[in-house]
């Protein structure tokens, strides 16, 4: 995308959104993110209270700590070069993290709003990943597979859960690994009691962070 038609398309955004610095594979780095999360998800509630229908949660428009828990776990794995997905990206913090540690990322979401931050995020980082709607159950990519699929708390609903194992099954690689990262959520928990009884070799770690060494984030590592 060219900087003046993503300088045009910033300013048509429908919600305000500015710079934020975020510490991304060990290094600050801008992150487009929106101004008042809080404000947009009371709009969305109230646009669905008066019967709105196709209005989504704006659970996007904020960089949660899960995408910080992941892109540390990250300095585990070797991604050079290895070809990585991110379901549910939201602003790309740990897809731009995949990117800036030399993997070919491909971002995804549901919705196209957050996918605008996550282009012009990488435009400011100088990062090469391709950014394209993925709404689970419903898309995929076609042909292709990938070596690591991320999901950074996205298993906040139950409804999700059978989507996102459909997705590793047609988008993982045999020997790929699949990263699920959330903040001790109790329906995590849920998740991670069900996930045991699939066919996935799971294996759950404890990431102790920075910000609030008391509250670790989880990274659930799925394998066939």
């Amino acid at each position: 995308m060219s900087q003046e038609k993503q300088k045009k398309q910033a300013k048509e955004l429908p919600f305000a959104w500015h710079w934020q610095e975020t510490l991304i594979a060990g290094q600050p780095r801008p992150l487009a993110v929106a101004s008042d999360p809080d404000a947009m998800l009371i709009d969305a509630c109230k646009r669905q209270d008066e019967g709105e229908t196709g209005v989504i949660d704006p659970f996007w428009a904020t960089t949660w700590r899960a995408a910080s828990g992941i892109d540390r776990f990250m300095d585990r794995l070797e991604l050079a070069d290895r070809r990585v997905l991110e379901v549910g990206c939201g602003t790309g913090h740990a897809g731009m993290a995949a990117a800036a540690r030399g993997a070919q990322v491909t971002l995804t979401d549901g919705v196209e709003d957050p996918l605008h931050l996550v282009r012009m995020s990488l435009e400011r980082n100088s990062l090469q990943a391709r950014v394209r709607l993925l709404r689970l159950g419903q898309d995929r990519i076609e042909g292709e597979r990938f070596d690591v699929i991320l999901g950074s708390d996205v298993t906040y609903l139950r409804e999700l859960w059978t989507q996102l194992l459909d997705c590793f099954e047609e988008q993982l690689t045999q020997e790929g690994v699949a990263l699920l990262s959330d903040p001790m959520r109790l329906i995590a928990n849920e998740f991670c009691d069900w996930i045991k009884q699939k066919p996935w070799q799971t294996t759950v770690h404890s990431i102790s962070m920075d910000d609030d060494p008391d509250h670790p984030i989880r990274v659930i590592e799925l394998r066939r």
